[in-house]
């Protein structure tokens, strides 16, 4: 083979495939034609390299069919165009689908933390078995608000942080058993009304709410998410309708693993507060208003963001790229 001759005689073909590769728009009689002229350039490179192995014009033909076959496959997702995708559309549109779950173990939670503060503080015997008078009163005057000042501020953030947002992935990871959310929502509860009662028992009722409400607002509310989270995928698994069971879990996984990576964010927000803000000496409506607006900046994000993604078509599910075609099933 004569490397020149067959360069000379197809280098305006090789030229031509270098144009329509670099177009921005193709009709689509072009498409036909790069589809062509790629095939042809590819048995050409496979002749010059048999021919004659590695040459210059070897590489360049190369370089003109990575660029042609970049335009007719597409390259992978940008991870640029994928992190706005994810927090304004997939993180938002799974927490939206959470909602009414959220509300009803908000409720739950709420209910039992409040009959185990009535049962507790309304009783001096059970109260008394929670500890002496003295230490009760040690408890509520100096433990109860010492935890929130002991350590710096940014260590106890960080450590209030890491711990919420273990407990909140592990909410959506043994969601599937169905008991481990109701456990979590359950003991925290338990400890929330035993800590209420102790401090209403003994006349310190007013601490109690000043230094819980600044960050429990969104802290809990973070959790009923997780634990909300967890329960749907318990039910992808229970009631998979059409799907296998197998497919059901599949999607419920990845849309509320989606959530579980959004409340690590939430969680920062509510151990920032829990580590700047409870701690300080400021007046008490300070605080909490300002734990009242990191739960506002959440619930928007949730509810108005959230309706927004779901409306748009946003699932919280990956693409149909990203996770392959899905077995149709009628219904």
């Amino acid at each position: 083979m004569d490397l020149d001759a067959l360069t000379a005689a197809r280098e305006p073909e090789w030229a031509r495939l270098e144009q329509l590769s670099r177009a921005r728009a193709l009709s689509g009689a072009e498409v036909d034609e790069l589809v062509t002229r790629y095939r042809a350039a590819s048995a050409d490179l496979s002749e010059i390299k048999t021919a004659a192995g590695r040459t210059g014009v070897g590489d360049h033909v190369s370089t003109i069919l990575a660029r042609a076959r970049l335009a007719l496959t597409g390259s992978g997702t940008d991870t640029r165009g994928a992190l706005p995708r994810f927090f304004v559309g997939q993180l938002p549109a799974a927490l939206y689908r959470l909602r009414w779950t959220t509300l009803a173990v908000a409720v739950g939670f709420f209910v039992v933390a409040s009959l185990v503060a009535i049962w507790i503080s309304s009783d001096a015997q059970v109260l008394a078995s929670l500890g002496s008078k003295a230490d009760l009163e040690y408890y509520a005057q100096h433990q109860f608000t010492d935890y929130y000042r002991d350590n710096p501020a940014a260590v106890f953030a960080g450590t209030v942080w890491t711990n919420n947002a273990w407990i909140a992935v592990q909410c959506v990871l043994f969601g599937v058993t169905g008991v481990w959310p109701l456990y979590v929502v359950m003991q925290n509860a338990v400890g929330v009304g035993s800590a209420g009662a102790v401090m209403i028992g003994t006349g310190h009722a007013d601490v109690f709410w000043q230094f819980i409400a600044p960050h429990g607002m969104l802290e809990l509310t973070s959790v009923f998410v997780a634990a909300a989270a967890g329960l749907h995928v318990f039910w992808a698994w229970v009631a998979p309708g059409r799907r296998s069971r197998g497919e059901s879990l599949a999607v419920a996984g990845r849309s509320l693993v989606t959530v579980a990576i959004g409340l690590v964010f939430s969680l920062a927000l509510s151990g920032a507060v829990e580590g700047f803000v409870t701690p300080q000496h400021w007046p008490w409506p300070i605080k909490v208003l300002l734990g009242a607006f990191a739960l506002a900046i959440f619930l928007v994000y949730m509810l108005v963001v959230g309706r927004r993604a779901v409306r748009a078509g946003e699932t919280g599910d990956l693409a149909e790229s990203e996770t392959g075609t899905p077995r149709l099933v009628a219904g």
